[in-house]
């Protein structure tokens, strides 16, 4: 279909939980070191919308303040015109869960889309995250684009280049993923891009603590990603709750008083590993509990936040108009 004939397009894509290995997909870490990070796409997704705007140029009205700025930067590169765009999204703002790359994987989708182009997913995750940091100045790694692009569980390395595992899930394995772990969102906002860059810059000085502890990370995520194909929960919590505290120790804003709380009532009531999503400072922290305690550990953080019921998605970047 011509993109003349076509009055509507709308593409979804899919936000993810990082489960391990977080922070080493940043530059330069990844391009000195290598980084490796474990994660999965969840069916909590960002929804792009192209139709016909009436006008010569591309408009992007109906989209709320956080997205317009992605928007307007990913129709000015496209140099499309007579669009309007707009983002919806099911889950909530600054969550920690790679909202914006789903954002503009969904609409880099969409565009691909009206223009009668197939999808190249390597492309739309790495055109995503140039938005990010040349048109936005966002800070940041790669992991979330290639969650919103590609779907499923994944085993992503960093180097001079991205190398995309996808972790192959028992029926078993997913719906007792889904059963056991609790996803709670905080309600506290997250300055992301601040933590990162002080990271980074601590890092770049050689600062032992998050030498350390990023270097460890990348090794738990590794083992998270072993221990998920294997369908071993239990060994995926314990290993996800020793990252916490590594992540944790990269910098005093990632952990809060709320976070810490989950965390502690999580654990005495049966929780084998919790972790904060993204770069932290609030959003959402993941409870992995027990087979037997998922029902005691869910009311012991449900006073703390709003639990964020999730299915796990397998097809990344989805047509769905």
């Amino acid at each position: 279909m011509s993109a003349d004939e076509m009055k509507t397009v709308k593409v979804r894509a899919p936000t993810r939980l990082d489960l391990g290995g977080g922070w080493t997909d940043v530059p330069p870490y990844c391009d000195e070191e290598g980084g490796f990070v474990c994660n999965v796409a969840i069916a909590r997704y960002a929804t792009a919308t192209l139709s016909m705007s009436g006008h010569l140029d591309a408009t992007a009205p109906s989209t709320s303040d956080t997205d317009a700025p992605l928007v307007r930067a990913a129709l000015k590169r496209a140099r499309v015109e007579g669009v309007h765009a707009s983002i919806e999204s099911d889950f909530p703002v600054s969550a920690g869960l790679g909202g914006s790359s789903a954002a503009s994987a969904a609409l880099l989708g969409a565009l691909a889309a009206w223009r009668g182009e197939a999808w190249n997913h390597r492309e739309i995750a790495e055109e995503g995250r140039r938005i990010e940091v040349e048109e936005l100045g966002i800070a940041g790694g790669r992991q979330d684009h290639y969650a919103a692009t590609h779907g499923g569980a994944l085993a992503l390395t960093f180097s001079d280049h991205v190398d995309v595992r996808r972790i192959a899930l028992s029926a078993e394995t997913r719906a007792e993923f889904e059963r056991r772990c609790i996803l709670l969102y905080t309600g506290e906002s997250r300055i992301s891009g601040n933590n990162i860059t002080e990271v980074v810059h601590a890092y770049v000085n050689r600062e032992a603590r998050v030498v350390i502890a990023l270097a460890r990370m990348r090794t738990l995520a590794e083992e998270i990603g072993v221990a998920l194909e294997a369908g071993d929960l239990d060994a995926v919590g314990a290993l996800m709750g020793e990252h916490w505290e590594h992540q944790r120790a990269l910098h005093p804003a990632i952990p809060t008083p709320l976070i810490d709380e989950i965390v502690r009532r999580a654990a005495g009531a049966g929780a084998l590993g919790s972790k904060a999503m993204g770069a932290s400072g609030g959003g959402c922290v993941l409870v992995i509990a027990g087979a037997g305690a998922v029902k005691r550990v869910r009311a012991a953080i449900a006073p703390l936040g709003t639990i964020v019921p999730f299915a796990l998605d397998n097809d990344g970047l989805a047509r769905c108009d």
